[in-house]
């Protein structure tokens, strides 16, 4: 039958392919059914339309250059990894992991006006200064083999069709009004690249130059398969096959360029072999003949049993054949046992996340075994499990500290310039009254600080704050008016286009998770607010039609991606994973509080597999024998600013150390534990911050240091908060003294007996615990 996939993207091959969408089950000891307390976690938050208050526009700064007509209409991902196709130039490169894509635009060593492939293997690297150096990068630019058609030349352009949360298609035109040449869909972790050719000459070109090619017997009737080794030694193959043109014949015309002998109508499919043996070829002659177009995702809860499925979808010559496709290492170590059986022998590097190994099935499965269900508002660890419980004396340390952060200008402090700060000094302002309510209660204070606290917020949702929210209707999102009004690209971090809405937004969000869990009230008045700006990072679904599919969070690599309507040579990158994870965290609390059962278990396996990530590609732990980055590289710790084409030891304002390290602890909250594990941080502090170094640390990055400090030694962060000479500007913007106290005793789990505020003696601790000696 007609596939719509191909049908979409060129008529005249539409009758060429069969699709395939049959799934796996899981395994048995994971659930076969939806919680019925949680339902379908991937269920559409509440409010479908948009608060009366956002205006739209649709004058966006940023060109949507090349995207297909057809989806002139609908939201567009801005933060997903193909977007330098449809950003500036549209000629930097795209990562679908092990592979890049890059479209040569008359550039580079072959002057080639198609696609070029590259894959870049461990020793190819660089790396920077210092020991452990700086950073490591690996080249840009390398074209191994390019899919390209005689009928190419300077008049080709590119577009964009298709774009999906996991999956796009790329399309090369020979001219601007043509329909599609060559098409070729970008899936993460495709283990072919397919070009589908429609009535051209195909070329295969390559600037590091062919050794030689080979045509060898293809792997069933239909196909054709060549073997391709280059200069530099790698080899390649190369598969083919067409219904109406017959079989594909390649000849070299010189060491850079090979062209089919005629015009030709069909599919052409590129895979490197990491060391050309006959049982790699095995694999790949397995699956030669099918290929993913798109994934779909769907999610169970139980309790704190949680999974994730890649159902892919499948299109080619023979859909009985099964997809080979690459995964990263948190998918192999969180597989189920049916997806872990399709494990193969082919392994090949990725640039910044490991070896990514192939997997032959049409779906994956992986597996949560502990979701942070019982994580909510109080300090949190193993011991805890956030049963927390102050002594009277903590109780009245914090209670003054508390007292005197309540007499702040709530307002001042928060209707700021920036969508960042601001939503960060509600987040802290909300940690303070919920400290005041229900840590150490002080009734007539908590409700001050609260009526404070919803006096600032409503200055945000009725949309009177400096530089208003507005829908861009251009790309579908809620941004800041900042770069509209200042004409400036990157004010508010670039919020206006689109980048680190996440880290923006999730204070805004667990402000009001806070605030609605302590005036039940206020929800019905401000809950489409919010869903809003849960919708605008994280819409689970295409049911919602004005915000993208997860517009930050990218499900295969486990954790989202900043950089939003600018084009990067090194593609997407993230600077703080643990504001990453504190919108995981806030999204799961905003459901609580707001009684969406769905969007909290979604935040529950959300925060589960950003730790799972986070403890592979982000924190840098020797215990556990990270691999995934380069053995040298290990002892910074924190990869700094990762990207998906280069790890830089660095932050974008700054290369101090409690900068660089810092930026991976804030905010420090209930979930900080969960995914900052004892060791890490143990490692951490021994290398950067013990024996004194710590309290050099400038400014509010101080208090970060050492109420991350808590997780591991809440005694010494405890005696930190509590000094008598405790110097406010120790205090980053985002953070209350009164809740750095709470959660350093509350981290505690057992009496502590601390001398230090007017040489008073306080006590906080556990109910049940062992005293110990201080």
């Amino acid at each position: 039958m007609a596939f719509q996939f191909v049908r979409d993207v060129t008529n005249s091959v539409r009758q060429l392919f069969r699709r395939s969408t049959v799934a796996r089950e899981p395994d048995d000891n994971m659930p076969r059914k939806r919680d019925t307390q949680k339902g379908d976690i991937f269920s559409p938050a509440a409010g479908q339309d948009l608060p009366s208050r956002i205006p739209r526009r649709s004058n966006h700064p940023a060109p949507r250059t090349g995207i297909d007509a057809s989806l002139q209409n609908g939201p567009i991902p801005t933060n997903k990894f193909y977007s330098n196709f449809f950003l500036g130039a549209q000629n930097e490169p795209t990562w679908t992991h092990p592979y890049s894509l890059q479209w040569g635009k008359g550039s580079f060593e072959t002057k080639s006006w198609g696609m070029s492939i590259s894959h870049i293997d461990a020793d190819q690297r660089a790396f920077g200064p210092g020991d452990p150096p700086q950073f490591y990068l690996n080249p840009i630019g390398i074209q191994s083999i390019v899919l390209s058609a005689f009928e190419f030349g300077s008049g080709t352009v590119l577009s964009m069709a298709k774009l999906k949360a996991f999956s796009a298609v790329v399309n090369l035109h020979r001219r601007s009004g043509a329909p599609a040449d060559l098409a070729i869909p970008l899936v993460q972790g495709m283990g072919f690249v397919t070009g589908i050719y429609t009535d051209v000459r195909p070329v295969i070109e390559s600037g590091i130059r062919f050794r030689s090619i080979t045509k060898v017997a293809g792997p069933r009737a239909g196909i054709s398969k060549y073997k391709i080794v280059l200069e530099d030694g790698k080899m390649w193959l190369i598969y083919s096959w067409s219904s109406k043109d017959g079989e594909l014949n390649l000849q070299q015309k010189s060491n850079t360029r090979i062209e089919a002998t005629s015009k030709f109508t069909g599919i052409v499919q590129v895979a490197k072999t990491p060391s050309g043996s006959a049982g790699e070829d095995v694999v790949f002659d397995a699956s030669a003949g099918v290929f993913a177009a798109g994934v779909s995702l769907s999610g169970l809860t139980s309790g704190k049993l949680g999974n994730y499925t890649f159902q892919f979808e499948k299109f080619g010559f023979d859909t009985s054949r099964q997809l080979l496709m690459f995964a990263l290492p948190h998918h192999v170590e969180s597989f189920d046992d049916n997806t872990n059986m399709a494990r193969t022998t082919v392994m090949l590097q990725t640039t910044t996340k490991g070896i990514a190994k192939a997997v032959r099935a049409d779906s994956w499965t992986m597996k949560e075994g502990n979701l942070p269900t019982e994580i909510g508002f109080d300090p949190w660890n193993t011991e805890n499990r956030g049963q927390v419980a102050l002594s009277p004396l903590a109780v009245q340390l914090i209670d003054q500290v508390g007292a005197r952060e309540v007499t702040q200008d709530f307002n001042a402090r928060t209707n700021l310039d920036s969508m960042y700060f601001s939503g960060k000094a509600l987040s802290k302002y909300a940690t303070l009254v919920y400290t005041l309510s229900k840590l150490a209660p002080n009734p007539s204070q908590a409700q001050a600080g609260l009526n404070k606290l919803k006096a600032a917020f409503a200055v945000f949702s009725e949309n009177r704050q400096r530089f208003p929210l507005a829908y861009d209707s251009s790309w579908g999102g809620v941004v800041s008016t900042a770069a509209y009004v200042t004409g400036d690209s990157l004010a508010d971090f670039g919020n206006t286009f689109y980048n680190d809405h996440h880290f923006h937004y999730a204070y805004f969000i667990h402000a009001a998770a806070i605030i609605g869990s302590l005036d039940p009230s206020w929800l019905a008045s401000n809950r489409d607010w919010v869903n809003m700006l849960v919708r605008d990072v994280a819409n689970p679904t295409e049911q919602d039609t004005y915000f993208p599919v997860f517009r930050s969070f990218d499900w295969y690599h486990g954790h989202s991606w900043a950089k939003g309507l600018f084009p990067s040579a090194d593609g997407k990158d993230e600077e703080s994973s643990s504001e990453d994870a504190f919108f995981a965290y806030a999204l799961k609390m905003w459901g609580r509080t707001s009684g969406d059962a769905s969007m909290e278990a979604r935040g529950n396996l959300m925060l589960a597999v950003v730790a799972r990530s986070l403890r592979n590609y982000f924190l840098l732990e020797s215990k556990r024998a990270n691999l995934n980055h380069p053995f040298r590289f290990i002892p910074n710790k924190v990869t700094g600013i990762l990207f998906e084409n280069k790890v830089d030891h660095v932050t974008y304002f700054g290369a101090k150390t409690e900068f660089i390290q810092g930026i991976h602890m804030i905010p420090i909250n209930p979930s900080s534990a969960y995914t900052r594990s004892r060791d890490f941080v143990s490692e951490e502090w021994k290398t950067y911050f013990d024996q004194g170094r710590a309290d050099s640390a400038e400014g509010g990055w101080k208090g970060i240091l050492y109420a991350n400090l808590a997780i591991i030694d809440p005694i010494s962060s405890w005696k930190f908060f509590s000094q008598s000479n405790f110097n406010d500007a120790w205090l980053d913007d985002g953070a209350s003294r009164a809740w750095y106290l709470a959660y350093a005793a509350g981290m505690a789990g057992t009496q502590l007996v601390l001398q230090n505020l007017d040489s008073l003696a306080y006590a906080a601790g556990i109910v049940g615990n062992e005293p110990l000696e201080v």
